[in-house]
């Protein structure tokens, strides 16, 4: 099963390109996500719907856009031509990842026009006689994302896919540029981490690693939203403490000669579409400024690093993983592992 991710700035081409480029594709099959902003416009309070500038930035709308993908692609199989922007590099890392996690192969392609093309495209849209404000906001909308555009492109984007400058080209020579080079193998599969999503309860070890001010290690994960401690799902026959051992060499490049000791178990409850399970956090000790600087990124694996304090662990961490690092820094201090359910101590 393969995605082919049509990437580019309002005013590319993208869904043009889109409709001719599955004529192109054997066995292909159109699938836009602007459809779900759509339903979610409906579907949602409004109150929810006014907290976020772009339908992109609610977690609702990324987890459907995997979803749905998948599924169409369950129903027909064949290939999945998605036009759609894509310009922060988290969102297409949890999206990206997330179609990786069902083993769904996502070859990227950015439409990429020179900037006074899209600015001549966004001035040429037609306009109705009376010119509605809803239309005004629109096209003023479209001038306004060119800068993010700009930024990505300078950064992540332009390394991350495919180029195709299509700015003389017609949707349907633009298609067949696209087709080409998916055909060719010149747009290779996109090189993400894949973790199967769990299907029940799962048992994760994660491991404290700390500098020589006592600041604990933070990873930013590119197949899952939200900053992490090193480690990962505890394999089916795998020791809990070796796991956590394993996942820190394969994220950080940092190998631990002993075991750590462990400092918190928290059972972590089920929230749908999440299955929940244990949590165990173990001590991996102090580093070394030496150590410290060998760290390695994979970049198929993790986005970022950082060495950080508690209080600013409490900005980065969601809710329920801060309270499992505040308690283990307590146990820490103490000495003795604590039992926690939810993030709270027990007993």
């Amino acid at each position: 099963m393969i995605v082919v991710w049509i990437n580019g700035a309002f005013g590319a081409g993208k869904t043009t390109t889109a409709r001719e480029l599955i004529d192109l594709i054997p066995n292909s099959t159109l699938f836009d996500p602007e459809l779900i902003g759509t339903g979610l416009a409906h579907l949602l309070p409004a109150k929810r719907l006014a907290e976020v500038g772009d339908f992109q930035d609610l977690p609702i709308w990324r987890r459907l856009v995997v979803d749905t993908a998948a599924a169409m692609l369950s129903e027909l199989g064949g290939v999945l031509v998605v036009p759609m922007t894509l310009l922060r590099q988290d969102y297409r890392d949890e999206i990206f990842g997330g179609l990786a996690s069902r083993r769904i192969a996502v070859r990227h392609v950015l439409l990429a026009p020179a900037e006074t093309i899209l600015r001549e495209r966004t001035a040429g849209r037609e306009v109705p006689p009376d010119l509605p404000d809803g239309e005004i906001r629109a096209r003023q909308w479209s001038y306004d994302q060119i800068e993010p555009y700009r930024a990505a492109l300078a950064g992540w984007l332009t390394a991350d896919a495919h180029p195709v400058d299509n700015g003389t080209l017609t949707p349907y020579e633009s298609a067949v540029r696209v087709a080409e080079a998916v055909n060719s193998g010149s747009v290779p599969v996109c090189d993400i981490v894949q973790t199967p999503e769990p299907t029940s309860e799962t048992v994760a070890a994660g491991v404290l690693l700390f500098d020589e001010r006592d600041r604990v290690l933070l990873v930013d994960p590119t197949y899952k939203a939200g900053w992490e401690f090193p480690g990962g799902v505890v394999e089916s026959g795998e020791a809990p403490a070796r796991a956590g051992i394993r996942e820190v060499a394969e994220e950080t490049g940092i190998r631990l000669t002993d075991v750590p000791r462990l400092l918190v178990v928290d059972w972590e409850p089920p929230v749908p579409p999440g299955y929940g399970g244990l949590r165990l956090l173990y001590d991996g000790g102090r580093l070394g400024g030496g150590e410290a600087r060998q760290m390695v990124l994979p970049g198929p694996e993790l986005r970022d690093w950082r060495f950080v304090t508690e209080e600013e662990a409490a900005t980065l961490l969601p809710p329920i993983r801060y309270e499992r690092l505040r308690w283990a820094l307590r146990a820490r201090e103490r000495g003795s592992a604590l039992y926690l359910e939810a993030g709270v101590p027990q007993g």
